[in-house]
């Protein structure tokens, strides 16, 4: 089955490529590897949501907030090279602006990683961090960056 496929199978439907917020493109591919951008959880163009995780944000609410920014990131890869191309997801990387005292980024950040492991099965296993950070662009919650291997 290919991975466009598995994600109609899911009832996911991609999201267009998100506009830099900045000075940098979505993603660029070296070799075999697509490295993206930190990816926020854009939804229509807008920022889903905005403030720290464990004040303003539930944990449950970012958890959610990181998937969606990861659906981002998957719409960066499939905008550069397709993403049926993907051999597997080899890092990802999320960033979870903190309020002070809170340690539940692994959690977070599970909302990527389970996300991956729906669509991709074992190609979705892979490396990560979970960062906590005090802020992040434009007031997000969460950003998500992968690195992803491609044929």
């Amino acid at each position: 089955m290919s991975w466009s496929a598995r994600l109609a199978e899911l009832g996911i439907e991609l999201p267009g490529v998100a506009a830099p917020v900045a000075a940098y493109i979505p993603a660029v591919r070296t070799g075999s590897h697509v490295y993206t951008s930190g990816q926020l959880p854009f939804v229509d163009g807008s920022l889903a949501a905005s403030g720290k995780v464990g004040a303003e944000v539930s944990p449950e609410e970012a958890k959610q907030h990181a998937r969606t920014a990861t659906l981002n990131a998957l719409a960066a890869v499939h905008g550069l090279v397709g993403i049926d191309s993907v051999r597997r997801i080899v890092k990802v990387t999320g960033f979870v602006a903190s309020a002070e005292g809170f340690t539940g980024q692994p959690a977070v950040i599970n909302g990527a990683s389970e996300l991956l492991g729906e669509v991709f099965g074992d190609a979705g296993a892979h490396a990560r961090a979970a960062v906590g950070v005090a802020e992040l662009p434009l007031g997000a919650p969460v950003e998500v960056e992968l690195i992803v291997e491609v044929s």
